[in-house]
């Protein structure tokens, strides 16, 4: 009714002092106690900066002017409600309510990630949801992919100094296509030199883009959250409103949205939200804040009808919207696949669980369904890995969307283990809508090895004092597989019953050239090999076993011997003296012989 309303005044369909009249009751109407006038549209236009903070978040672009609907389908029943908040109550029931899934989506996924970076900052996801309507209309009714990336550029017109600001080019047009000057890019029109320091990953690809909205919502809530304001207080978020674009009218405008989406709305279909028509430029022939070929023409759609033409001092009544003080008869929109899922339910998911760097091999299943557990079809969820954790979807996303196929089913992309170890958590949603969901639990363990052998059988031999002249290495495999950076320990064992650490023998040195006989850190190369510092050797002489281990329980012993340089390369006490023995018997008929 406000766009069609405003479009009677232009139209001259009132005299100039009613539309005066009309225009300054409908705005105080919408919000009482907010002063009217324009004094910040027009303050910079030929001024040169290149500050974005002199200018707002947009650059004080244009933005459209359209308000929300006078009057609520379903009035709010508090007597006190009126006096007590900004603006006039609403609730789900007007098309200007609906909010396309994806860009309702972000705002909420902002506001979740503000509540804990800057819990004191209490920024209402509805704040970010009527900045959105006046900037872009909701990225153009929801012009965007699943993912959020606007399918069509949405600019605003060239910073020129022409009737706005003067910004010239600050980021050689890589985000507006522009290396002369600047334009307001994106859902929420951030111009380049804000999105520079202001800009934000918020779907988790690694990528800052203004044109995608999980990025640019993120980005504005960290805008309004800025210089220790409380969003609560009502002075706090008017210094943040006209900080992003200096002007009374757009805060006023802004409050008004906010207040509408605060007492009401709903989720709608991406590419079916309703698209303002109305901008704080019209009839100025400059570009407008819904281009999308980037030539600052206006690309807003005419009405699907044309107006009737009403008589002075009448109003024609919207057919989306009910007449002031009448019931709404229109029939509510059709319900569609997203709006009838009540719950998610698991769809017989195996245990998640994975070595470091492997995928694993399951993977999630979640089917939507009904309040009467029916299964709903081509209904979008999201998946996302929430935790401490550097495990993610195959492509390397932390978030995957999956449309539900003929059963109701959604299959997550497959999970590939990180590096770190531990639990976490895979949560599925549905896209748009606020359901109980379904998390799934996942788990990733060490690297590990099920056998161990040496890469040569080389004898490992060494002189009391001297040092080995080999050094031990050793191959770790899992499965038959190479098994690369697996954790390892090295100690010199008593014996083969006895695992803990022999005190004599041989060793290896540390760092400052002491003796240690327990070396822990280790970790197999890429190939899964590993090997062993230099060994040394004391000057008790023997066999002397060295004991290998591996995370997942591979084991295995080597022998060293250490021995005099003119004894047997086995000089164990037995030996010698079997020897001795056999040497004797020798000797003595040798001696009578001589006698």
């Amino acid at each position: 009714m406000a766009a069609q309303f405003g479009r009677r005044l232009r139209k001259g369909a009132a005299t100039t002092a009613a539309a005066a009249l009309a225009v300054a009751a409908l705005s105080a109407s919408q919000a009482p106690g907010v002063t009217n006038g324009d004094p910040g549209r027009q303050a910079n236009a030929g001024a040169s900066t290149a500050a974005s903070e002199e200018s707002g978040a947009t650059g004080n672009s244009p933005y459209y002017t359209d308000l929300p609907p006078l009057n609520s389908p379903n009035p709010s029943a508090s007597p006190t409600a009126s006096s007590s908040s900004i603006g006039t109550a609403v609730s789900r029931g007007a098309a200007e309510a609906g909010i396309p899934a994806t860009v309702l989506d972000a705002y909420k996924k902002a506001e979740a990630e503000l509540r804990d970076s800057k819990p004191g900052c209490n920024l209402p996801w509805q704040l970010l949801a009527a900045i959105g309507k006046v900037e872009s209309g909701q990225a153009r009714g929801g012009d965007v992919d699943a993912e959020g990336n606007t399918l069509h550029r949405i600019l605003g017109p060239e910073l020129d100094g022409n009737g706005f600001a003067l910004i010239q080019d600050t980021d050689g047009g890589k985000y507006d296509g522009n290396s002369r000057y600047d334009q307001a890019v994106g859902p929420m029109q951030f111009i380049p030199s804000t999105w520079a320091w202001a800009g934000r990953d918020g779907n988790g690809d690694g990528v800052k883009d203004p044109n995608n909205v999980y990025d640019a919502a993120l980005a504005a809530g960290h805008y309004l959250c800025r210089n220790g304001w409380d969003l609560s207080v009502q002075a706090d978020m008017n210094s943040a409103i006209l900080s992003y674009n200096n002007s009374q009218d757009y805060l006023n405008l802004v409050l008004s949205w906010y207040e509408f989406y605060r007492k009401g709305t709903h989720s709608v279909p991406d590419g079916t939200g309703t698209v303002p028509s109305h901008r704080s430029d019209d009839g100025s022939g400059s570009g407008s804040g819904g281009s999308s070929d980037g030539s600052g023409g206006s690309t807003s759609p005419s009405p699907s009808t044309p107006s009737t033409p009403s008589t002075p001092g009448t109003a024609t009544p919207n057919p989306e919207e009910p007449t002031p003080g009448t019931p709404s008869t229109s029939p509510s929109l059709p319900p569609t696949a997203t709006d009838t899922v009540d719950h998610l339910e698991d769809a017989g998911t195996a245990k998640l669980t994975a070595m470091a760097g492997d995928a694993f091999t399951k993977r999630i299943s979640t089917r939507a369904e009904t309040k009467a557990d029916r299964i709903v079809a081509k209904v979008r969820v999201r998946f996302t890995i929430v935790g401490d954790t550097d495990t993610t979807f195959t492509g390397g996303e932390s978030t995957a969307t999956v449309v539900t196929d003929s059963k109701g089913v959604a299959v997550a992309p497959a999970l590939q283990a990180g590096e770190k170890t531990g639990d976490f958590t895979v949560r599925a949603s549905v896209v748009g809508r606020t359901v109980k969901g379904v998390d799934y639990a996942a788990t990733v363990i060490a690297r590990a090895a099920d056998a161990l052998a040496r890469t040569d059988d080389t004898a490992l031999t060494c002189t009391p004092g001297g040092e080995f002249a080999d050094q031990v290495q050793v191959k770790a495999t899992y499965q038959g597989a190479v098994a690369g950076k697996v954790a390892a320990t090295a100690t010199l064992v008593k014996s083969a019953d006895d695992p803990s650490t022999d005190d004599k023998g041989p060793y290896f040195k540390d760092a400052d050239g002491k003796a240690v006989r327990t070396l822990t850190d280790l970790q197999t190369d890429a190939n899964g090999l590993l090997t062993l510092p230099k060994l040394y050797a004391d000057d008790t002489t023997g066999t002397f076993l060295l004991r290998v281990t591996t995370t997942g329980g591979a084991t295995l012993t080597v022998e060293l011997t250490v021995a005099a340089a003119d004894a047997s390369p086995s000089p164990s006490p037995t030996a010698s003296a079997s020897a001795s023995e056999s040497a004797a018997p020798s000797a003595s008929p040798s001696a009578s012989a001589t006698s």
